[in-house]
């Protein structure tokens, strides 16, 4: 199906109105419109009577021959244009592709029947010159048309010539066409389209949409109070609308109606209307829409016939449907947290909610909201609104209560958490607690440690709070190495304390210069072993170690053993050298080759030289006892075997 006339010549693609006789008032419907038809590639011949023509069922055509078809490609080296459609773009829509014959004839006849008597139409086609400017080596026969109106006895009533149809760089259809009166009491008309240059290299067309409108007056119409011939209402709108018309001189006694269409249905009149003006109501219940509304007008006698009549351009009131909008809350949620709101259905989206909350967007996320009630209006393409709205409810947290926020322990020691005021717990972190998931667990960290609570309701809400737990070194003491000491000399305890601590002391104190220092010097009368009490500070307890002291008469040393491994006297040893921390000690067999040497520690010998048992017989000692040489001790010894 063509699209009426002013619809195609908004649409058609490189269409121009040009060089045409046209009517300059208003139009009828097209009661003769021969658009060829429409289908796949080719279509049918016309009727012989049509044209002189020869038919052929292919792209392409020669000199005297036309095809009908939906589009042509490459013909003749590309010299034509290549056309995808007919001139409203309507690709299964057939036009007429002639190439002229070698002398000028007419390549389209046609009889018109049922126009009205003493009317004025306009008569309008569609041609286009196929042939490409620099085909022909630019010099192409350019087509020159002749259009007639004749009565069917042949005398003509009106004609009208093209002139030549230049050749354009692309594709470019152009209208043509002539206005003509017709005589009283004649309906029956024959239509000739004659080309008036000869064939050859050129001369080739394309023809489409043959029309024939009634032509009249002026009619123009309005919407009272409203600018432009669109008025776009939005569902469940009301008013009541005044539509005026106005008909130009032309009609000596004209009469008018209206009619509506709705949804581009056919026209229907409207009756009992014969004013310029037409009240259009528009209630709440009025179905969304396009109502379009038009002027109709003919001379008098003349306005039931729909060939004799003229319309307006319509006037349109579309009526647009609501955006169909939903609201999804994704509450409750706790007091505090984030909640996020979604609509969807429109294109905007502007919020409202409690102490002046906005927001834009379809999907909004907000911090901490305050309950009630939150609004959104959603807006559609058309500019249509609704306003939806949610509750928003939060669920309440719980309120924990700790009895103690800060607690102070010794290390080692342990004391219990108390929390309250939740339904279940989670203490951060669990290392050092006995359970990190009730109310009062028991902590015995070992360090200082800052545990974050975190309690939960049945709503699954939450509250935190911190307990610190301070954890306090304990003082240990160390009383230092065993002592050795000759009789009749002094030497010093090595006492140590590591942490804090608020007093320590030695006892006993017998034989001590002083029982509050860590290295007091010990007169030792005989073997004692002496403590060393360290008081930590915080209360952490105190903490005990000792120290024994040997004390030797004189030096005894053995000038005999017996390494044979029978546990009985198998090595050489002096216990009273560990009086003597500097001493050194030197074993030389009876060639003077050094054997045996302490180096300060008082290991005793087990007769061996580098793992190898030396011989029996004699060895030499040398003991230097404290670094000095009149401190030195000598003598032999005898290993036995």
């Amino acid at each position: 199906m063509r699209l009426p006339l002013f619809f195609s010549v908004l649409f058609s693609f490189f269409c121009l109105v040009s060089r045409a006789q046209l009517c300059n008032g208003s139009l009828g419907d097209p009661i003769i419109n021969i658009n060829f038809g429409s289908g796949t590639n080719p279509g049918p011949a016309l009727a012989a009577a049509a044209t002189g023509y020869q038919y052929l069922a292919a792209d392409c055509p020669n000199d005297g021959y036309y095809t009908v078809i939906t589009n042509t490609q490459n013909c003749f080296g590309s010299s034509w244009h290549t056309l995808n459609s007919d001139h409203t773009q309507n690709g299964n829509g057939y036009f007429m592709l002639v190439n002229a014959s070698l002398q000028p004839s007419a390549f389209y006849v046609d009889t018109v029947r049922g126009l009205c008597g003493n009317s004025l139409y306009e008569f309008a086609a569609w041609v286009m010159n196929v042939l490409k400017p620099n085909s022909c080596n630019g010099a192409g026969i350019e087509p020159n048309l002749t259009f007639t109106i004749e009565s069917l006895s042949g005398n003509i009533l009106q004609s009208y010539s093209s002139g030549n149809i230049p050749g354009t760089n692309n594709p470019q259809w152009n209208q043509y066409g002539f206005f003509f009166s017709t005589p009283a009491g004649v309906h029956d008309y024959v239509l000739r389209i004659v080309n008036n240059a000869p064939g050859g290299c050129g001369n080739d067309i394309a023809l489409d949409d043959i029309t024939f409108r009634s032509c009249g007056p002026k009619l123009q119409t309005s919407i009272n109070g409203f600018p432009g011939d669109t008025l776009n209402l939005c569902a469940g709108d009301t008013g009541h609308f005044m539509i005026s018309g106005t008909v130009g001189p032309g009609y000596n006694m004209p009469e008018f109606h209206w009619q509506s269409s709705y949804n581009q249905q056919a026209w229907q009149d409207v009756p009992g209307n014969a004013t310029l003006q037409l009240p259009v109501p528009i209630v709440s219940n009025t179905l969304a829409g396009s109502y379009r509304y038009r002027l109709v007008a003919a001379e008098m006698g003349n306005i039931n016939a729909p060939g004799c009549r003229i319309y307006s351009s319509p006037i349109e009131i579309i009526i647009h449907e609501n955006p169909n909008a939903s609201i999804t809350n994704y509450g409750p949620v706790c007091a505090g947290s984030n909640l996020s709101l979604q609509a969807t259905g429109g294109i905007q989206y502007s919020w409202a909610g409690p102490n002046g909350f906005t927001a834009q967007g379809d999907f909004i996320v907000i911090h901490a909201p305050l309950p009630g009630n939150y609004t959104v209006t959603v807006s559609n393409e058309a500019g249509c609104r609704v306003l939806m709205q949610t509750h928003v409810s939060l669920l309440p947290l719980p309120h924990l209560q700790i009895t103690n926020n800060a607690y102070r322990i010794c290390e080692m020691d342990s004391v219990k958490l108390q929390v309250a005021g939740a339904s279940r717990y989670k203490w951060v972190p669990a290392f050092g607690l006995s359970n990190d998931s009730i109310a009062a667990p028991f902590a015995s960290p070992q360090q200082t440690t800052m545990y974050h609570i975190i309690g939960f309701n049945s709503q699954g809400c939450s509250d935190t709070a911190t307990i610190s737990v301070t954890v306090f070194a304990k003082a240990t003491a160390d009383a230092g190495p065993d002592k050795a000491v000759m009789k009749g000399a002094y030497i010093n305890l090595e006492g140590s304390i590591n942490g804090e601590y608020v007093d320590f002391y030695w006892t006993p104190s017998t034989g001590l210069s002083n029982i509050r220092s860590l290295t007091p010097s010990v007169y030792a009368m005989n073997d004692i072993t002496y403590q060393l009490i360290v008081i930590s500070k915080n209360n952490c307890g105190s903490s005990i170690d000792t120290v024994a002291v040997k004390l030797y008469n004189d030096i005894y040393i053995p000038n005999v053993f017996t390494p044979d491994n029978n546990g009985i006297n198998d090595t050489w040893n002096i216990p009273a050298l560990n009086a003597f921390p500097q001493f050194e000690l030197w074993v030389y067999n009876r060639y003077g080759q050094l054997v045996y040497q302490s180096g300060r520690q008082n290991i005793p010998w087990d007769g061996n030289y580098k793992n190898t048992p030396m011989p029996a017989g004699t060895y030499t000692y040398i003991i230097q006892l404290n670094n000095k040489t009149n401190d030195i001790l000598k003598g032999t010894l005898l290993l036995l075997r």
